[in-house]
């Protein structure tokens, strides 16, 4: 996503070659990656999608990964059809691409996609975890949705002219330090909000030397430098989940 600031496209980073364990379903009239754990369990997560997409294999890796740690995991379709970002494209044409695809604006699939996961899964506790687009649309959730027990909001950018900081649910909220995206004073400005007006656990959490989707768009073999850092997110929002689901 991009600074609210100066709207423009984030980089794609490193792309996964990486095929998914789950299966595409149709729900209503979107289609979701649904992945199962290991064991039935009745503790689902939602995974929001970035601006590329619910077919980025980098997110259903991610998907995947909360699966194996024991919840159904299942990626909507929220562009419901709409062709997602492509880095080929001429950034000047993001704004305009963004338009009917607002992150803020998926209640009736959230809805739907509640429905869906009680009916024919049994669950019970839902969290939502959500990378870039779909970590503005985590926050939003934590802030409008009860159900929702706890979120992980990756590097979603933050609109400091919207009061959504009365959180619902336990939220944790993670930025890389070097984010051109997300400047740091705008990340004070949300945990100083939050510290000021939320009621329930939150935490805000800066990774030192890291970009724009280091945590599910970098290659955690590309550095030494870098992998520890990519591992401890995904191990924190493991262990957020675990502690509130």
């Amino acid at each position: 996503m991009a600074n609210e600031a100066r709207p423009c496209p984030c980089d794609i980073g490193d792309r996964m070659e990486y095929g998914g364990l789950g299966q595409e379903v149709q729900i209503e009239h979107f289609k979701a990656y649904l992945v199962k754990p290991p064991e039935a369990s009745d503790k689902a997560i939602i995974v929001i999608q970035d601006i590329f997409g619910w077919e980025l294999p980098n997110t259903r890796y991610m998907a995947d990964m909360l699966a194996a740690n024991g919840y159904l995991a299942i990626c909507p379709d929220f562009f419901l059809g709409k062709e997602p970002w492509n880095s080929s494209r001429d950034w000047s044409s993001f704004t305009e691409w963004r338009e009917d695809k607002k992150p803020t604006n998926i209640d009736k699939e959230v809805n739907l996609l509640l429905r869906f996961l009680k009916e024919q899964y049994g669950v019970k506790r839902i969290g939502v975890v959500g990378f870039c687009w779909g970590g503005i649309a985590t926050h939003y959730l934590a802030f409008r949705n009860p159900e929702v027990k706890a979120g992980v909001s990756f590097y979603g950018i933050i609109k400091l002219d919207e009061d959504r900081y009365d959180l619902k649910s336990p939220t944790l909220f993670i930025f890389g330090e070097n984010d051109h995206l997300i400047p740091l004073d705008q990340v004070s400005a949300l945990e100083a909000n939050l510290k000021e007006k939320c009621t329930v656990d939150y935490q805000v959490k800066i990774f030192p030397g890291q970009d724009h989707g280091f945590a599910h768009r970098k290659r955690e073999d590309i550095s030494p430098t870098d992998e520890p850092k990519i591992l401890e997110a995904r191990a924190d929002m493991i262990n957020w989940l675990n502690k509130y689901i």
